[in-house]
């Protein structure tokens, strides 16, 4: 990993978006942060798609993605994503004054899914039973605090309120897997999932959503800011990813790291990567 000063500035110049992880990237101690706040707007205000990624669940992340101003925020790493849209019209005989009542609407959260509801309906009954089970053997083991608003996954608390061993982290993996559920873990949390879901298929899912573009054919035009093990995907497949600096604390137990490293932590790193981006503009 290279200090974000070494990143070129024409390498800086050329992007059109920005991928971010939230816990312990854009967050610090649990909220983000003012400097982490005006980047992100300061990011869109200068014309760049923004879109944070991460494997908190649909009920946690919709306050944020009716507050923040970004394009999207894709949540349950990946499996779903949530926006802001324009209300649409409900009939097109309509009068001056119900046609200016229209447009001052405020916009409606939007969810999309990866999956078909029937699919996510079946696996949400075989998660149940996989979660009891789990709780059962390994006592010490507790379903997150937002785990009533999952929809795609299980999760489980490892480093948020909780606090478990590696040994006990990598048992509750291995027992995931057993039960046929992909496995990865963040800065605070175990995943699993029936579904074939990580953060580099949801970013390239969304942007086709959204954009009706293929990502991996315009990776120097983007950047994943992230800290931890869920990420690596990001770290492996992009041109360029940054690191804000606290993924020190985890860089042994990762296989793929980001290219660049900033100097500060958490909130104050990713108002170093914005920075980075918004100076090469000037």
């Amino acid at each position: 990993m290279k200090p974000i000063a070494s990143w070129p500035v024409e390498q800086r110049r050329n992007i059109v978006g920005v991928f971010t992880d939230i816990d312990d990237t854009l967050t610090t101690q649990g909220s983000i942060t003012p400097d982490a706040l005006q980047a992100l707007a300061d990011l869109k205000a200068a014309g760049l798609h923004v879109i944070p990624i991460t494997g908190r669940p649909v009920g946690w992340a919709t306050p944020l993605a009716e507050k923040l101003t970004v394009d999207a925020i894709v949540v349950e790493n990946g499996a779903v994503a949530l926006r802001m849209v324009e209300q649409p019209f409900l009939t097109e005989n309509i009068c001056k004054n119900e046609l200016k009542a229209a447009y001052s609407l405020p916009k409606v959260l939007s969810k999309l899914y990866q999956e078909e509801e029937a699919v996510r309906t079946r696996n949400q009954s075989r998660m149940q039973v996989i979660a009891q089970q789990l709780l059962a053997q390994i006592p010490e083991l507790k379903q997150t605090r937002d785990s009533a608003g999952r929809e795609t996954d299980l999760a489980f608390d490892a480093n948020e309120f909780a606090h478990l061993s590696f040994e006990t982290a990598q048992q509750v993996h291995q027992l995931l897997q057993q039960a046929g559920m992909q496995t990865t873990q963040s800065s605070i949390h175990i995943h699993g999932s029936f579904g074939s879901f990580d953060k580099w298929t949801g970013a390239k899912w969304i942007v086709r959503e959204l954009f009706q573009r293929e990502l991996a054919d315009e990776l120097a035009q983007w950047v994943f800011v992230g800290d931890s093990g869920n990420d690596q995907a990001m770290f492996q497949h992009f041109v360029h990813s940054v690191g804000v600096a606290n993924i020190r604390h985890f860089q042994s137990q990762l296989q793929h790291l980001p290219r660049f490293i900033t100097m500060s932590e958490r909130g104050a790193g990713f108002a170093e990567v914005a920075h980075a981006i918004l100076s090469s503009r000037a």
